[in-house]
């Protein structure tokens, strides 16, 4: 007996893989939601850098070529206050 994949499962597996590769050690981003969204993807989240981010975009870029990926990733900023806070 033979299985044909069609078009939805190869993409769900390419979405797989691409939480894979960042849940593994060179990218170890667990902050990063991929969501399947009809014909394209949804990354959502929160990384600690702009290059972070832009890594991620990249990994998602090659490993989904031919859908549409989107990104709605903050970079958050962990840098030391630059004056006092000022509390009422």
């Amino acid at each position: 007996m033979m299985i044909e994949f069609t078009a939805p499962h190869e993409d769900e597996y390419r979405i797989a893989r691409l939480r894979e590769r960042l849940a593994g050690d060179d990218v170890a981003e667990l902050g990063v939601q991929v969501e399947q969204r009809g014909t394209s993807v949804l990354l959502t989240g929160t990384v600690p850098t702009a290059s972070r981010r832009d890594e991620i975009l990249r990994l998602a870029r090659e490993e989904l070529a031919g859908l549409t990926v989107r990104a709605d990733l903050v970079v958050a900023c962990a840098d030391a206050p630059d004056r006092w806070e000022e509390l009422p």
